[in-house]
């Protein structure tokens, strides 16, 4: 009888399993874990014209509503560089789901006086007839746990650069900002949107300084006790690199306990590497490589699912042009092999990912993307699935 009971349990599991994921081999012969169904969405496409870079300014959400920003320039064909028209605007913009991003609409918040740009724009020029706010020293009085609430950080440089402040009460529909976040000691910063909030007052941010040469970079963690009003250094994440260690990615496990994923580059290496602070953030133990090979590099996206596991999303730019998952179980300790939710891009220039669990339980991963069905165009995509259960199962 316990045999019985046992040999049921296993086929139930390993049904689960298969329902969730299947192996198979690529054309270049990479053994691979692919999603089964995954269902592939865009959130903003337009001929012409060229999407990009969600993790740059952050996804939102509350319940079924999603809100992600993403940059919005002209397509120009540059090579193996981004495929953006330098010489034309590129604008802030926002996409927002109110069914689990199944559909979506798309928001200028530029158009209403809110604009979330980084004054001096990264990848193309300012707006035609903008004038670029001028920054202003926070008075405090964020409620950093308000129901509606949203931030972004944003930079004008990737090396050493100026950080950007904006929040929002009412889901993104007005915005406060921009205030000036400061460079902390260094050259300077470039900051993208990744926080952790912990009360009404409290809220830390994880951020890229420049290194000492004043190139890209080095990331570290920031905190505010006091609503927003100052933001006080709290840590380097790591010793400076040769190369650089950027865009930081963080979850919360405990009341002392935080894990960081980042971006790494040495020499020809791209990888994802993984951070602990016990501490609260105080300092960092390096833990181990949760993506050895990331092509030519992409930052990642991390969030902890409803039943505990960890979920590291991350464009994979090397053939076959990827978005990728991987899975913990052990809080950070060990990953999963690499799970595929998609394989079809035409270029490296994908990537740049966010995502949140649905109430559902669906992953709505967002990203921009390019592929041979659409035209050379970057866009806006996203993809729902189901992480496969129960593997890795959490401890």
């Amino acid at each position: 009888m316990k045999l019985r009971i046992f040999l049921v349990i296993w086929l139930l599991v390993a049904g689960m399993v298969a329902c969730s994921t299947s192996e198979e081999t690529s054309s270049t012969g990479e053994k691979r874990v692919t999603a089964n169904e995954p269902r592939h969405v865009k959130v903003y496409f337009e001929k012409g014209m060229f999407g990009g870079w969600p993790a740059n300014h952050g996804i939102w959400s509350w319940g079924d509503e999603i809100l992600v920003g993403f940059g919005m320039g002209y397509y120009k064909d540059q090579g193996l560089n981004h495929h953006i028209d330098r010489e034309r605007p590129e604008i802030p913009m926002l996409a927002r789901s109110l069914d689990g991003g199944e559909t979506w609409s798309i928001e200028d918040p530029g158009a209403k006086g809110y604009l979330l740009t980084e004054g001096g724009y990264l990848h193309g020029v300012t707006r035609p007839g903008v004038t670029i706010p001028p920054l202003r020293e926070s008075e405090g009085g964020i409620d950093f746990t308000h129901p509606d609430f949203a931030l972004t950080v944003r930079t004008n440089s990737i090396h050493a650069g100026i950080g950007r402040v904006f929040h929002s009460h009412d889901r993104g529909r007005t915005w406060e900002g921009p205030f000036r976040l400061p460079s902390f000691d260094s050259p300077g910063i470039a900051p993208r949107t990744d926080y952790i909030i912990d009360d009404k007052e409290t809220c830390t941010l994880f951020i890229t300084a420049a290194k000492a040469n004043g190139r890209e970079g080095r990331p570290l963690c920031v905190r505010t006790s006091d609503s927003g009003k100052t933001w006080n250094f709290v840590s380097w994440i790591g010793p400076e690199p040769e190369g650089f260690s950027i865009m930081p990615a963080s979850l919360r496990l405990s009341d002392t306990d935080i894990l960081v994923t980042v971006r790494m580059r040495e020499t020809t290496r791209r990888w994802i590497g993984t951070y602990l602070s016990s501490d609260n953030g105080a300092s960092w133990e390096y833990l181990n490589e949760a993506v050895p090979d990331a092509g030519v590099g992409n930052p990642p996206a991390m969030i902890e699912l409803q039943d505990g596991r960890i979920c590291l999303l991350y464009g994979y730019r090397a053939e076959p042009y990827s978005i990728r998952a991987v899975l913990s179980g052990d809080r950070g300790r060990t990953w999963s092999d690499p799970i595929t939710l998609r394989d079809d891009g035409a270029s490296r220039d994908i990537g740049y990912v966010r995502a949140i669990q649905r109430p559902d339980g669906k992953v709505v991963a967002v990203y921009y993307f390019t592929d041979e069905a659409s035209g050379p165009e970057r866009y806006i995509g996203a993809t729902i699935w189901s992480p496969p259960t129960p593997w890795p199962a959490p401890i």
